[in-house]
């Protein structure tokens, strides 16, 4: 699959995600109590991984690879809400909290729907689409009706149209994210459905339609890139004519792991290009003064330093923090 997306479950203090992903544990080390805000506004986690591992290498005296890793701990991104239905609204209500007790709107991935991501590294979500619509029922729980925003199932809509679900299974897609976005405008929040990369449907017109299908005309957008790797001016460009399509539908864009473009897969031994390839670097940094009207914001949505899979021996799983990675991408920042 093109695009692999860190499976997140709790807040990293205990587990974490925004797809159905698995938990990222944060190594060992103090996580500060506070952190700064980001001038997005949107809430920067003092718990998180590559928080932890600031505080590990500075306590280990490792004090420039902590600094490299403070590229990411001090940047804004996602907490992504998957799995149990059970744990969806104490999940999603725990980081909301923190986020608004910071005085920062909670920025989430919602990542559980029903044969997610293939049955590929981030495979898994909601059994059936009557969990799944519970599922979502308990995070606009959580929410409380504050402001937030959500990035709604990185990779649905593309895969209506790879063949990854069809028939029947298609069309209970488009009603799902359909009465997700619902549900979750509902809730008073801003809401991004997920579109893809220009590598993965590349026909504008196709993609547009499922965007439709899936709700996007009730959302706030859609959001493109997520957890890949393509360049920020050639996404934007992708996402104006689809945007083009819609009528001018805005969008947003992950920049998280963008810095060194797209690597070359024939190099990569068979490895999909998507799934933690050497010598990316970060991106730019999270903000909303974009440049472009249609651009509401460049967003960290995939969690920099968490894994894209097993891709190769001694990798962590989905969603695992992955402390050489984090900071080989680190050093290779764009500048």
């Amino acid at each position: 699959m093109r695009t692999l997306l860190a499976v997140v479950s709790g807040a990293l203090a205990a587990a974490v995600v925004l797809v159905s992903c698995g938990s990222g544990v944060a190594p060992p080390g103090a996580a500060p109590a506070t952190a700064p805000p980001s001038p997005t506004g949107y809430f920067v986690d003092p718990t998180s991984a590559a928080a932890a591992q600031v505080a590990q290498w500075r306590a280990e005296g490792r004090d420039d690879d902590a600094a490299q890793i403070e590229k990411i701990a001090a940047q804004p991104f996602p907490h992504w809400v998957t799995g149990d239905v059970a744990a969806a609204q104490a999940d999603t209500k725990d980081y909301v909290d923190r986020a608004r007790a910071a005085g920062a709107t909670p920025l989430l991935v919602a990542y559980n729907v029903p044969h997610r991501d293939c049955g590929s590294f981030s495979g898994g979500g909601a059994p059936d689409g009557g969990y799944y619509r519970n599922w979502v029922t308990e995070i606009v729980r959580g929410l409380g009706g504050g402001p937030a925003t959500v990035v709604l199932e990185p990779d649905a809509v593309p895969h209506e149209l790879s063949g990854c679900v069809d028939g029947a299974l298609r069309d209970e897609r488009y009603q799902l994210l359909s009465d997700a976005v619902t549900a979750l405008k509902g809730a008073g929040a801003t809401v991004y459905v997920d579109a893809g990369n220009p590598g993965f449907i590349s026909d504008v017109g196709a993609l547009a339609d499922a965007l439709g299908r899936s709700g996007v005309g009730r959302a706030d957008g859609f959001a493109l890139n997520v957890a890949n790797f393509y360049p920020t001016p050639e996404v934007v460009a992708f996402g104006e004519r689809i945007s083009d399509v819609l009528g001018g539908t805005h969008f947003v864009v992950d920049t998280s792991r963008n810095g060194r473009g797209v690597a070359d897969e024939a190099s990569l031994g068979g490895v999909p290009a998507f799934c933690n390839p050497p010598g990316r670097g970060l991106g730019a940094a999270p903000t909303t003064d974009t440049g472009s009207p249609r651009v509401d914001a460049l967003l960290w949505v995939k969690r920099p330093g968490e894994s894209d899979g097993a891709c190769r021996p001694g990798e962590p799983a989905a969603g695992q923090w992955y402390p050489e990675y984090a900071l080989g991408l680190a050093q290779r920042q764009a500048g």
